[in-house]
């Protein structure tokens, strides 16, 4: 479905991702892991169009999509919930599904959205801006999938967001794949939200793919997994004996 080549990205003249290669399959939940500055949300924006220069070659449901605009991207079938959110927060609940809709024509708010998150069907009319961090990311989820993507993007649905929330939306991102013929590109820091949504995942580090597999569950605490060694920041180094020297 979504398919990466030598992709290189970044700002100015400094690139962030460096010869990226990546396949997403239909159906499927490829994780995306890595720490703060390793480029999981600079990858986002290379394949959304939203970076002035991108080398290399992405294509969706193979045909190349780099050079066309975010618009258009959208258009194909590609939906973003970006980091942050970034929903309407003076619209209605309402209000933001239906320009979620847009993207599809005006086809309307999808029933199915009130399935995956219940709570939304009951703040319809309640602004955007005064639900909780939790909320505000489930709206932003079912706004995208109103849009009827093909493929979803997802940049770091767990942040801020409370506990018992991640843990619906890990439940909510594979029963998408198989009740809505969905693909998902899973973006995280969140280990845990990855092994229980994802079927393969790749580590980036420093921009460069440093590891890709099967996501396989392993018992007992989150540290003890393997990917977990990617996730921690490099440990300083020592500062250097320096010579002490009299100071008159």
């Amino acid at each position: 479905m979504l398919r990466i080549e030598n992709l290189c990205a970044g700002y100015g003249d400094v690139d962030v991702v460096h010869n990226l290669r990546l396949d997403v399959l239909p159906n499927e939940v490829v994780g995306v892991l890595g720490c703060n500055g390793a480029g999981k949300t600079t990858l986002v924006k290379a394949v959304m169009g939203l970076l002035p220069r991108v080398s290399g070659e992405v294509s969706f449901l193979g045909q190349p999509v780099t050079g066309l605009r975010t618009h258009e991207i959208a258009c194909r079938g590609i939906g973003l919930v970006p980091q942050g959110r970034w929903i309407f927060p003076k619209l209605t609940v309402r209000e933001n599904l239906l320009m979620g809709a847009q993207a599809a024509g005006g086809a309307g708010i999808l029933d199915e959205v009130f399935d995956y998150f219940p709570v939304l069907g009951s703040r319809l009319s309640q602004q955007g801006g005064t639900l909780s961090g939790g909320e505000q990311q489930v709206l932003a989820i079912a706004r995208a999938l109103c849009g009827r993507p093909k493929l979803l993007l997802l940049d770091e649905p767990s942040d801020g967001v409370q506990p018992n929330l991640v843990e619906r939306i890990g439940e909510v991102i594979p029963e998408l794949c198989r009740r809505s013929k969905l693909a998902v590109l899973l973006v995280e820091q969140n280990l845990d939200l990855v092994l229980q949504s994802a079927q393969r995942c790749i580590v980036l580090s420093n921009g460069r793919l440093v590891h890709a597999g099967a996501v396989e569950s392993q018992p007992g605490d989150r540290g003890e997994h393997p990917l977990a060694r990617y996730l921690s920041p490099p440990a300083a180094e020592p500062a250097p004996d320096l010579p002490h020297e009299n100071i008159q």
